[in-house]
């Protein structure tokens, strides 16, 4: 008889409580929940510096660079994959987009050049981990982490491990400025995230990619040219951090080898804790996002505490643990509903 478990995609029925617990919308009332008891513990530590306006839209500000990178990040962790080298590319997209060449032309033609540059190294990034991934068999543990290294590595080259000052003024008042009050900076993390939303939930290629992710094997009887279609996702995490990489470069107007770093573990953090599942075959944008929002926000209630660093690893960590662990004992769920 057909059940659920054989179907990757498809869960099996579950009614009350258990089957609220499970699905998409009681995974992100929870973690809603958990956003509000943490901002409810700011208040009662900070008071009202954690509930003023300035304090919010640090808040969003802060998490809007790594939250576009979380969004890609999505995209290869839910079809069974892995990108470790996110914070280093996004450091190459920063150096190579603020070398005296690409600024020099920047400012002969127009400051979008930049911006061009930076998602064109992103992607070129992308493309070689998925290269290597899909049709060179390397794990994707091994390739990107070898990225890691050789990106980390090429902008300390390219930048003679100097810090590159952006001279583009239009560039930084655009990026830096604000639209109603909003961050332009939070403005696109929305509309990368909504673009993320609607691949993912509202395609062909997000179906493709949760296929992939639940069983490789049974979406390549179906027809997904799976080698093609896991290098697209690592393009497109790249193209994420080419993104990411022209608002950091906006918010500290510089361009360093020393950008993004650890962004790659706080990526895969914001995922798990959104619900993504780290075998591959789910995911999700808007947990995601609540992913990002309780990690950022956790950081900032932890600085207006004047709380330490490592208390703040040791809390994270512990939320990562966690997160695991539920999402073993759903995935055990609903093979045994199978």
């Amino acid at each position: 008889m057909s059940t659920a478990a054989n179907h990757p995609g498809v869960e099996p029925k579950a009614g009350g409580i258990r089957g609220f617990l499970n699905s998409a919308f009681g995974l992100n009332m929870g973690l809603i929940i958990a956003l509000l008891l943490l901002c409810l513990v700011g208040f009662a530590t900070a008071g009202e510096r954690f509930l003023s306006i300035d304090n919010v839209l640090t808040i969003l500000r802060l998490g809007s660079v790594i939250g576009v990178v979380s969004i890609g990040m999505t995209f290869v962790i839910s079809g069974g994959g892995i990108d470790l080298s996110v914070g280093a590319i996004v450091a190459l997209s920063t150096v190579w987009a603020t070398t005296l060449a690409t600024q020099t032309m920047a400012e002969d033609f127009h400051w979008i050049i930049m911006v061009f540059t930076a998602i064109a190294v992103g992607a070129g990034c992308g493309a070689i981990n998925g290269i290597l991934i899909a049709f060179g068999r390397v794990a994707p543990f091994i390739a990107t982490l070898a990225m890691l290294a050789a990106a980390r590595g090429m902008a300390e080259i390219i930048a003679q491990r100097k810090t590159q000052i952006i001279q583009n003024r239009d560039f930084i008042d655009f990026f830096g400025g604000n639209v109603a009050g909003i961050p332009v900076l939070v403005i696109i993390f929305a509309l990368v995230a909504a673009a993320g939303w609607i691949l993912l939930n509202r395609t062909t290629f997000g179906r493709r990619t949760l296929a992939v992710g639940g069983n490789a094997e049974a979406a390549r009887l179906a027809g997904i040219r799976i080698k093609w279609h896991t290098a697209l996702l690592y393009v497109l995490a790249g193209v994420a951090c080419g993104i990411a990489a022209v608002m950091i470069m906006a918010r500290t107007t510089t361009g360093t080898s020393t950008h993004g770093q650890l962004y790659e573990l706080d990526a895969i953090a914001a995922v798990v804790i959104g619900g993504t599942l780290l075998s591959g075959g789910r995911g999700t944008i808007v947990g995601t996002v609540l992913g990002v929002l309780i990690f950022t926000t956790l950081t900032n209630v932890f600085t207006l505490n004047n709380l330490d660093t490592s208390t703040q690893a040791v809390a994270k960590g512990a939320i990562i643990v966690i997160a695991v662990l539920l999402q073993q004992r759903v995935a055990e769920r609903h093979t045994a509903g199978g």
